[in-house]
């Protein structure tokens, strides 16, 4: 049977406006009916690759703008004509006379831009076109996320290289964008429609096992659940228990990264009672909390599982009271304990709350982001952007309170920065729930963190490597690129020190490299280049501090060891890093290493410790990690 397309395109264009007409004036919906009537007719020669009207496709679009996302009529009217201007003769021009600047600016936004070169490529220029746009509006990000949706949902009529590009575009782009944008429902089905056309076999093996699952545990679980719901009604609580399993995707990751079978997998489903209205007069967190009791009353609750993620809200605003739960079948159920409301919110993420000063507190957060993404090199563009959009956050506390949402990943280093730079760039260490811990240790959700300064502390080279955010990075960043100005490089083989006897090596890049007179790699270099040596001196900057280990042996004896600490640390204020002592047959043997300023600080050291009864002999060692 022929099918009726002009019918079909009117009756799904008829089912945006009944929904539209529910929330915008006549004026706003007669406006969405004629944007609907100029992608028709601009579109009007084009048909999609399954054969049928390419208008479909914007209405399609339009219908998630309107319906799934509960988008308002400007933001329609730009789905119905976003690609208007990039696949016909109209120009934004067009679109601004008819519908005015709002609709025209989004409209702009989602049409990529044709150039003769690309900076980074077409699809990537694309994208940071699409991230560059944002200006305290997200909706052109929506609007693009809508497309994405429906091009993943008829994926199928496409060719299989085309299916390849598009799902890798999705997974590595506009399924971190969703989860960024809180968009849980629709982050799921991108990721799951991506990993259906990416891995034909593995997904419909996941799917028999998902529907096998169901068939056996079935029975249990509706047991379970109906228990919990015969209970609730007579507390007189009006809930509902129902079980919600993981989609394909995210039951592959939990097999990748626990490296087992599907029948290994732990907490393939979890069950959710969500309430329509708070309980006698109890507030949604109190009502929670409430069903919580009345459960974990009747059920064994498992050790630790108890988690409040009502007041430690994710960013995709999902709040629930979850823990987990003994069946009279003995087995633990994560149980989840939300309102409608809440379950609302998360699955409309950051525009769950359209206040005024909700929506530019949340744009702040994702130019963070964004920035985050930009301080990355551009031959890793794509990958920043999904481990910068692609994360859980977690919340983390000071001791007086203060909550400080970071990425999921971070360490106490970004947690230092996030107070301050003056407290990044000094941290030297970390109490984390009251234990001593390295600045570099990664923190977990709900951590309390309290970060010890020393003025005379400076960030490790390596601290770059150990952290998450754009505020720890950019800092970290900079230090480097003020430090790499001075044009110096301490030579990693005799280690000069300011104040000394030293001599310059200038390379063929124009660096200067800094030696002592004796070191044996400058003396080489000079056989070779000796148009390239420089006398130079190294100044002594009294901030900046340089670690030196030297190796002492000496005559066992009792107080020995607190004799060099006391000489070092209290005589000549030195701050000691690392210690360590062997015995053998009364003699000793001890590495310490500690800071110094200068060669003036060193050979005060070696003077004193020369000075202590029993020291025999000193001698500096330059690779201490070689030892």
């Amino acid at each position: 049977m022929e099918i009726d397309y002009d019918q079909l395109v009117q009756e799904k264009a008829d089912e945006v406006f009944r929904f539209m007409a529910r929330k915008v004036s006549d004026e706003d919906l007669e406006r969405v009916k004629k944007a609907f009537e100029l992608a028709r007719e601009a579109h009007a020669p084009q048909k999609r690759k399954s054969g049928e009207p390419y208008i479909l496709h914007p209405i399609a679009v339009a219908t998630i703008c309107a319906k799934e996302m509960k988008l308002g009529a400007n933001t329609v009217c730009a789905a119905f004509l976003h690609d208007v201007v990039e696949d016909t003769p109209y120009t934004v021009q067009d679109i601004e006379e008819r519908f005015g600047e709002d609709v025209a600016f989004l409209v702009d936004t989602v049409t990529k831009k044709k150039q003769d070169n690309y900076k980074l490529g077409k699809q990537v220029d694309n994208y940071k076109q699409l991230l560059d746009s944002l200006d305290y509006d997200i909706r052109a990000l929506m609007v693009k996320i809508a497309d994405r949706l429906h091009n993943m949902r008829t994926l199928a009529s496409m060719r299989p290289d085309k299916q390849m590009k598009i799902a890798g575009e999705t997974d590595y782009f506009y399924a971190p964008l969703a989860n960024r944008l809180g968009l849980f429902d629709i982050k799921t089905e991108l990721e799951n429609l991506s990993f259906k056309f990416r891995c034909p076999f593995e997904y419909p093996d996941i799917e028999n096992f998902l529907r096998q699952d169901r068939i056996e545990n079935g029975p249990r679980l509706s047991r379970f659940t109906g228990a919990i719901m015969e209970m609730l009604r007579a507390n007189d609580i009006h809930a509902n228990a129902e079980v919600y399993y993981r989609a394909p995707y995210s039951i592959y990751r939990r097999m990748k990264a626990r490296n087992c079978d599907f029948r290994h997998v732990e907490n393939r489903y979890y069950i959710r009672i969500t309430f329509t209205q708070p309980f006698q007069g109890l507030s949604e967190k109190q009502t929670c909390l409430h069903i919580y009791s009345l459960l974990s009353d009747r059920y064994k609750e498992k050790p630790h599982s108890f988690q409040n993620e009502i007041d430690l809200a994710k960013e995709n605003a999902y709040q629930c009271i979850r823990t987990m739960l003994l069946s009279d079948q003995g087995i633990w159920e994560d149980v989840q304990i939300s309102s409608r409301r809440m379950v609302e919110i998360s699955r409309l993420g950051c525009l769950a709350d359209r206040t005024e000063s909700n929506v530019i507190d949340w744009i702040k957060r994702f130019k963070k982001v964004l920035l985050d993404i930009a301080m990355q090199s551009q031959d890793n563009f794509i990958e920043s952007v999904k481990t910068s959009l692609y994360y859980d956050d977690i919340m983390c506390f000071t001791p007086r309170g203060l909550a400080l949402t970071l990425p999921k990943g971070a360490t106490a280093i970004d947690f230092a920065f996030e107070l301050g730079n003056k407290i990044g760039l000094h941290a030297k260490y970390a109490r984390i729930n009251g234990k001593l811990m390295p600045v570099k240790t990664p923190l977990n959700q709900g951590d309390c963190v309290e970060i010890g300064v020393d003025v005379h502390s400076e960030p490790k080279p390596d601290w770059v490597d150990h952290v998450s955010t754009y505020k720890a990075k950019h800092a970290l960043n900079t230090l480097a690129k003020e430090k790499d100005k001075l044009g110096i490089v301490r030579c990693p083989y005799c280690l000069p020190l300011p104040g000394g006897d030293t001599i310059g090596f200038r390379d063929i890049k124009g660096k200067l490299h800094i030696h002592r007179k004796s070191c044996q790699e400058v003396i080489r270099l000079a056989s070779k280049y000796g148009d390239a040596i420089e006398a130079m001196d190294f100044p002594v900057n009294e901030k900046q501090l340089y670690p030196v280990t030297l190796h002492v042996r000496a005559i066992d004896r009792y107080h020995l060891l607190i004799d060099l600490i006391d000489t070092i640390t209290n005589e000549l204020h030195l701050t000691i890093d690392s210690l360590s002592t062997s015995t053998a047959d009364e003699i000793v043997d001890c590495k310490i290493t500690f800071f110094v300023t200068c060669v003036k600080d060193f050979l005060s050291v070696q003077n004193k410790i020369y000075q202590i009864d029993g020291v025999d002999e000193i001698q500096q060692i330059l690779h201490p990690e070689n030892e």
